[in-house]
């Protein structure tokens, strides 16, 4: 009984420092300041809640254009009343099963916590609310945010150069689903995703950031 107990208290301990490690060793280990000079920027947020992070890009005309290949899957990019469109990764099982934690269910959960396929998520917003605990901003330069378009783009799964919408899957008239690459588990899961897209873009993150608060305080320390 000790022995397991001793076992039980070694696993906790690992991840509890795999965790710290993952929040206070920052990725990359060290980052280029600002220029210094005035150039054009544009603002992305990271948006997150207990257990999930997205990343919302602004609408303009060049991004409108961009992600324009949205709109024929039903996201509304090009309505002028969309300001904001917000792009996740994340598992199939609990992405779809579970809009709300009312619909929690154990096999989405389980798929979670071992290994599930991945899919995209996409939505609009109108005015998001900055100032929000849940909210954090990032100016990027030109290329800093073609990084991080390419890497979201590259994200989705395509077939013959589209992106492969998920039918039927959606919480709502203007969000969807989409076909995604890469595997997610609890080691590399949304977040880990949102970390790895924010770094294509020269924000530095966490070493390993498996949960929102830890991304959100390696953002903090090293931006």
């Amino acid at each position: 009984m000790r022995s397991a107990f001793r076992v039980l208290l070694s696993i906790i301990a690992v991840i509890v420092l795999a965790v710290a490690a993952g929040t206070f060793v920052p990725r990359p280990l060290s980052g280029s300041g600002p220029s210094g000079e005035a150039v054009e920027t544009r603002r992305i947020l990271v948006l997150s809640n207990p257990i999930h992070t997205d990343i919302a890009i602004p609408l303009d005309a060049e991004t409108r254009e961009a992600y324009g290949f949205l709109q024929a899957s039903g996201v509304p990019v090009t309505e002028p009343g969309a300001e904001w469109v917000i792009i996740g990764w994340g598992g199939r099982a609990f992405y779809l099963e579970t809009p709300t934690w009312a619909d929690l269910k154990p096999t989405p959960l389980f798929r979670a916590l071992t290994i599930d396929s991945s899919v995209m998520h996409v939505d609009v917003a109108g005015p998001i609310d900055e100032g929000h605990p849940s909210v954090r901003a990032f100016d990027l330069e030109a290329a800093e945010f073609r990084g991080l378009s390419e890497f979201i783009q590259a994200s989705f799964v395509r077939e013959d150069g589209d992106v492969v919408v998920i039918p039927d899957a959606g919480y709502r008239l203007s969000d969807r689903f989409f076909e995604a690459h890469g595997s997610f588990n609890a080691f590399v899961g949304c977040n880990t995703w949102t970390a790895r897209a924010l770094r294509a873009a020269g924000i530095r993150t966490g070493w390993w950031n498996p949960l929102p608060q830890t991304l959100r305080v390696s953002l903090d320390l090293f931006n």
